[in-house]
């Protein structure tokens, strides 16, 4: 739990204007804290202990007059003077940063990208689209997760971009949309036989269905949104990941809803089949969300930008 926060709204402080002079060091230290979400996610990224990033931030408060953070049972939430003060501070803190060494341009080496996202997304499309900048020299550091650890990861410096099936709540981790990804209903061509092409919900209910997760996000999104009614079915198999659903699919195991872009090379080969093509699948949007501050990385934004040429053609 974050500590108290200290008596900043005294008579005679509250309209103190943002210091003209503040300390580097003290600065830095609030856009840590203010990027990370907390003063003990703050500390390794500074170097520094937990106590200290506490006092320097009690100090920077003194200065200005205001709270700059509101404390949390987890954390820190900026105030609206954080946000200012971030807004005012964070580029020419960056472009210090990106002179002072640590893989700024002056440091004679390069820094790796950390990046992170869902791993049937990140094998099938993204590392295949990075492979050039792989050749050119960039190094990659990749990880797969779900989207709310790897955003808490990201808020600790721990990756540099992120690709999210949800926008990040707030305004401390910024993010553009990346592409839309479709959901599909699909089955081995027998189960495809068996179903025939009546009412697909009825027919569905003696085959088998197979699922990454008991509560069947996937599939009961798919019901909802485009037969408009709640899924009665129970998982048969239940399994890991996407790609072990692709796995027990293809092999027979049953039906599922999967991502189009995991399933395309089997429904183009006729491995898979379509069961239903309504005028509009769901979609997902995906996002890119970059950590403030990775900008003093040059590779960090070559990477951003050529993912968001090639999710065009997702």
């Amino acid at each position: 739990m974050e500590p108290p926060a200290p008596p900043v709204d005294e008579p005679g402080h509250a309209d103190r204007p943002l210091p003209s002079h503040a300390d580097l060091n003290l600065l830095r230290t609030f856009l840590a804290v203010y990027r990370s979400g907390s003063f003990t996610a703050a500390a390794p990224l500074l170097g520094l202990s937990q106590p200290t990033v506490t006092a320097q931030i009690r100090t920077l408060e003194q200065q200005t007059g205001r709270e700059l953070f509101t404390r949390l049972p987890r954390g820190v939430e900026p105030t609206p003077l954080a946000h200012e003060l971030a807004g005012q501070v964070a580029a020419p803190l960056d472009t210090l940063a990106a002179l002072d060494g640590g893989g700024g341009p002056l440091a004679g080496q390069r820094a790796p990208v950390h990046l992170a996202g869902p791993s049937e997304l990140l094998c099938v499309r993204v590392l295949p689209a990075l492979a050039p900048l792989v050749a050119e020299g960039v190094q990659l550091r990749v990880a797969q997760g779900l989207p709310e650890p790897l955003l808490e990861e990201m808020g600790s410096g721990r990756h540099d971009l992120v690709i999210a099936t949800r926008r990040p709540r707030g305004r401390v981790l910024p993010s553009v949309p990346l592409a839309d990804e479709e959901y599909v209903l699909v089955a081995g061509p027998a189960w495809a036989r068996h179903t025939g092409e009546g009412d697909v919900c009825a027919a569905l209910r003696d085959v088998p269905l197979v699922t990454y997760a008991e509560d069947l996000p996937l599939v009961r999104r798919y019901w909802r949104t485009v037969f408009g009614r709640p899924l009665t079915a129970r998982a048969a198999v239940t399994v890991p990941n996407l790609y072990a659903v692709l796995s027990a699919v293809n092999a027979g195991a049953g039906y599922s809803v999967l991502p189009r872009s995991l399933c395309q090379e089997y429904l183009d080969s006729g491995r898979l089949t379509l069961l239903h093509a309504p005028e509009e699948p769901p979609l997902n949007t995906l996002f890119l969300v970059q950590r403030p501050g990775s900008g003093t990385n040059p590779d960090v934004a070559r990477v951003r930008e050529l993912l968001r040429a090639a999710a065009r053609d997702w």
